[in-house]
């Protein structure tokens, strides 16, 4: 574009339509760019014309977001060439000129010629302006004419700049090319004829310039273009009578000034294009009076006004300027920055509807006047969608804030009063307002928010029965009642009354709905004059009524649930004393029991203890012996003593009584498993009451079996049954009341002694698990149900026929009191085959 504007500079055109050009060029779409390359070596595209489009079939917005994809059109062939003349224009700061082939992305294949100017800023920056051009035809010329004769291409290379003297019939006389380097060499063409040398048509012209000028004698000129080793070139022969039948013509090569031209026809033409075909309304006023001196289609579009409402005519004559210091802040802009883009101002059209643009200015000189060119961009489209998404996200907001308050909070007064005073923020109204249906008042407003300059509804409640099933009616058969002016609708008059009571010019309302049970509205009223409602409005309360619904059901359920909570407390209340009440006589019946047990344990303890005392003393001191009583080889017998009782007035006689020995030794086992159940429910008394107390100690897992195992082989013998000890001696050490553990051992053995014939086979083993050592009793004999299992180191009654069972149940259960008070934990395992496995685990010493 530069180098157009250059070459127009060239050719002497007024400076007012160069810089219309400039001004015109900037807006103007082609394959015109800008681009800047930082100090820091990175590259920024500052502007790509439309015209990229038809050249490289790109988009603008791509190049400017990656000049790279432009680059990956480019031949590969030629990207070394484009490379290295951009590296020596950025280096010399000298015009750049490149020509090479881009493959489109439709696949054409093109031949383009770019040139740019480079200047240097102060802060290191390099600005490039420049221009990119489709040479293709051009080249497919050239290609054709490399084709031409060879004789041609050299006498035409040095055409321009000559001189030549030529006879009618259009021979060459002479020439002159002094500095010109010719391919053919004078001799070669003088002589000859242009036939001879030139195209026909060409040739043909030649000769008809020559008749003319010899026949007429003065100046004439003719143009032509031929094909060149440059390409085709635009030459202008200026022919003078110099002799008899000769002529002298003066060859000068035009091909720029032609060119500009063309530049100048064609920006005139694609600015013509531009102007009227463009979407945007494009004007162009007088910078002084704002006056009109050209608008495109487009303009009158927005507008409404014909051309010739327009031209001639301001602005402000048009009444388009809706806030008229918007041109006051134009002009100001345009004179301190030299251009406006995008400044956003309301346009008023014909009709006085409102749009809202985006401008762009720019003042030109127009033979003489400074003038502006204007481009306005309709956005009202984008406002109003912008405007939408602001009313949705508000609506959204609010619906999520009322849901979350109905959630959260059981106040519905609280509720109805934000919900009402949010809603009229929301649309802007005079009054929003809630009633309900109550069946003691009937119809009341409980919740409000008004303007202050109109009447307050709160509290209202209608008395009138007809005029009340009016409303109901309205609202059950209106899922929304939308009223935009009141004066515009037929109502009754107690309705009418109504409205003129409380000055309602527009409503807008929607009934609250429980299932199918009208039990309130929600209503919007504007006051101050009529109003249109919108969809997304009405959508609100719509919405809004669904959950004000669920917060009055909530609030009556809460209610219910507050009266069945008050009925709840005093139940619970009376249980609760009633409780108390057999609390406290379970307690005192505990007390009983314990006293019971204690006193009677204790003297049951003593009594037995006394009876072995006596049957042991008989035992060993026995008299008569067993033959004498005739019952065979038993046990002697003892002599029991009977006394007459001293009530009897009898004197007293002794008695001895026979008794064998195996009577005495079963009494004796008798009293032994009384003593040892009276002991067992002691020790568990004294164990429930306060625990078991243990004395830890260090020890040696296998230094304390050596001492409790031979304590134990009477009572393996006595059974016909063998112990092994499996404990390896490399365990570490235990924690452990030694008393309690042999306890322990002692119990799990006679419980597998008693319940297993003789002959029985039992196992020691213990294993490391975690800070823990398991020990395990496994023994061959009888295996047990898993019910059993569960249950054998619980406190329970067992079967009145087995008193051996209960002594055991009861050392058992103490066995694991004893356990768990070392932190560990007991069980026994019934194994597949035979047998059961006892376990218990110690913690291991620190």
């Amino acid at each position: 574009m530069n180098e157009a504007l250059k070459l127009l500079r060239k050719l002497e055109f007024p400076p007012e339509t160069i810089t219309l050009l400039d001004k015109i060029a900037a807006i103007l779409p082609g394959m015109i760019f800008q681009f800047r390359q930082q100090a820091d070596g990175s590259q920024v595209v500052l502007y790509v014309s439309s015209g990229c489009r038809d050249l490289s079939e790109l988009e603008p917005e791509l190049i400017q977001a990656d000049w790279q994809i432009l680059y990956q059109l480019i031949h590969p062939e030629d990207r070394t060439k484009f490379k290295k003349s951009l590296a020596v224009a950025f280096a010399t700061l000298k015009p750049w000129h490149w020509e090479g082939r881009i493959m489109t992305p439709s696949g054409k294949l093109k031949y383009i010629q770019g040139a740019c100017q480079l200047e240097a800023e102060a802060n290191g920056d390099i600005l490039c302006n420049g221009l990119v051009i489709d040479i293709t035809s051009r080249k497919h010329t050239e290609e054709e004419l490399r084709a031409s004769e060879a004789r041609y291409q050299a006498i035409l290379a040095a055409i321009p700049d000559l001189m030549f003297r030529l006879s009618r019939d259009g021979e060459y006389l002479d020439l002159k090319g002094d500095g010109i380097s010719l391919t053919l060499t004078k001799e070669e063409i003088v002589g000859k004829n242009m036939r001879d040398l030139l195209p026909n048509d060409i040739a043909l012209i030649g000769q008809e310039t020559i008749a003319k000028t010899l026949d007429a004698g003065t100046l004439q000129t003719c143009e032509y273009q031929l094909a060149t080793p440059q390409g085709i070139r635009d030459f202008e022969a200026r022919l003078v009578v110099s002799g008899a039948d000769e002529v002298l013509a003066i060859v000068r090569d035009i091909t720029e000034r032609k060119q500009a031209e063309t530049s100048l026809r064609n920006l005139a033409q694609k600015f013509s294009k531009a102007f009227n075909c463009s979407p945007d309304p494009i004007s162009i006023s007088t910078l002084k009076e704002g006056r009109f001196i050209e608008v495109n289609d487009s303009f009158m579009q927005l507008s409404g006004y014909e051309q010739n409402e327009v031209i001639g005519h301001t602005a402000f004559d048009l009444k388009i300027w809706v806030n008229e210091s918007d041109r006051t802040q134009l002009l100001a802009d345009l004179q301190t920055k030299g251009a406006i883009r995008n400044l956003e101002f309301t346009f008023r059209r014909k009709s006085g509807e409102v749009r809202t643009t985006l401008l762009s200015a720019d003042v030109i000189d127009l033979d003489g006047v400074p003038c502006i060119l204007a481009i306005n961009h309709d956005i009202t489209a984008r406002k109003q969608a912008e405007a939408q998404m602001r009313l949705t996200a508000q609506r959204d907001r609010l619906l999520t804030e009322t849901l979350v308050r109905i959630r959260s909070s059981l106040n519905l007064e609280q509720i109805l009063q934000t919900t009402v005073s949010e809603v009229r923020q929301f649309l802007q109204a005079d009054r929003v307002f809630i009633g309900l249906n109550d069946y003691e008042v009937k119809v009341q407003t409980i919740a409000e928010s008004v303007d202050p300059k109109f009447p307050s509804v709160l509290g209202w409640t209608p008395e009138d029965k007809s005029y009340l099933q009016e409303l109901k009616t309205i609202f059950s058969t209106h899922r929304v009642r939308v009223v935009e002016d009141v004066s515009k609708i037929t109502v009754s008059p107690k309705l009418q009354a109504n409205y003129q009571q409380f000055q309602t010019r527009a409503s807008l309302a929607v009934p609250i709905m429980l299932g199918e049970e009208l039990i309130g509205a929600l209503v919007a009223n504007q006051c101050s004059a009529p109003r249109q409602w919108r969809s997304i409005e009405i959508d609100l309360l719509q919405q809004l009524s669904e959950q004000l619904a669920i917060a009055i059901q909530q609030a009556q359920l809460y209610q219910e649930l507050a009266e069945l909570n008050t009925n709840l407390e005093r139940q619970v209340e009376e249980r609760t004393a009633e409780l108390q009440q057999k609390m406290q006589e379970l307690e005192n019946l505990q007390q009983v029991k314990d006293v019971v047990l204690h006193t009677v344990a204790h003297d049951l303890r003593t009594t037995v203890m006394g009876n072995l005392m006596v049957l042991k003393n008989l035992l060993e001191n026995g008299g008569v012996g067993s033959r004498d009583l005739g019952v065979g080889e038993q046990s002697p017998p003892v002599l029991l003593c009977s006394h007459t009782p001293p009530e009897t007035s009898y004197p007293a006689v002794s008695q001895s009584i026979p008794v064998p020995s195996s009577i005495i030794e079963r009494m004796i086992q008798g009293n032994d498993r009384q003593l040892a159940m009276i002991n067992s429910l002691l020790e568990i008394h004294c164990c429930m009451e306060q625990g078991v107390t243990i004395n830890l100690q260090q020890v040696n897992l296998n230094t304390l079996l050596e001492k409790i195992l031979p304590d134990l082989q009477p009572l393996l013998w006595q059974n016909q049954a063998t112990l092994e000890n499996l404990i390896k001696e490399d365990l570490p050490l235990i924690k452990t009341d030694p008393t309690q553990l042999q306890t322990v051992l002692l119990t799990l053995l006679i419980y597998s002694l008693q319940q297993n014939p003789p002959g029985l086979r039992l196992a020691l083993t213990a294993t490391v698990v975690e800070s823990m050592i398991k020990i395990q009793i496994e023994h061959n004999g009888v295996t047990m149900s898993k019910t059993d299992s569960d249950r054998l180191f619980d406190l329970y009654v067992r079967e009145p026929q087995a008193p051996c069972s209960t002594i055991l149940g009861l050392k058992m259960y103490l066995c694991r009191q004893i356990i768990q008070a070392h932190g560990g934990e007991i069980g026994v395992i019934s194994n597949r085959k035979r047998g059961l496995t006892f376990w218990f685990t110690l913690s291991v010493a620190d």
